[in-house]
């Protein structure tokens, strides 16, 4: 069985997410998401989340590509993650290239992931950010019809 892991945040779940997901699924049997803490995003990576680890949990699991959920709690814990999970493949967005490339010497593949360009949790951040309150309520109520 080849055992495949990826990191992340996964706030604001979106098609970019499923995208890197569904690609990762297919390069192995088994996908481990190690997803970052509240604790993590907020003290280490200076990020604001707007759901919580529980709720960004429970939107993972309920995706048919994602088979196990475990918590990434800091930076360091990728080389113990790949031994403890008897982890094949390691898969990151191509936006980390190279910055994982030494658990290759731990016996890993590792393989950076060209993102959909067309969407990111940042754009979709900054693109809230610049409409007025209207423009948002018109979008929430266009839909409800």
């Amino acid at each position: 069985m080849k055992r495949v892991i990826t990191y992340g945040t996964f706030d604001l779940l979106h098609y970019g997410h499923i995208n890197l997901l569904r690609r990762a699924k297919a390069m192995g049997d088994y996908l481990i998401v190690a997803l970052s803490t509240d604790r993590f995003n907020s003290v280490e990576k200076n990020k604001k989340c707007y759901f919580s680890y529980q709720q960004r949990k429970a939107m993972l699991e309920s995706i048919r590509y994602v088979d196990l959920v475990i918590p990434e709690d800091g930076w360091e814990q990728k080389k113990e993650d790949v031994h403890l999970y008897h982890i094949d493949i390691f898969v990151m967005g191509d936006d980390w290239e190279g910055k994982f490339d030494f658990l290759k010497d731990e016996g890993v593949e590792v393989v950076y992931l060209s993102r959909t360009p067309e969407i990111s949790s940042t754009q979709i951040k900054n693109d809230f950010k610049s409409r007025d309150d209207a423009d948002i309520s018109r979008i929430f109520t266009d839909d409800m019809k």
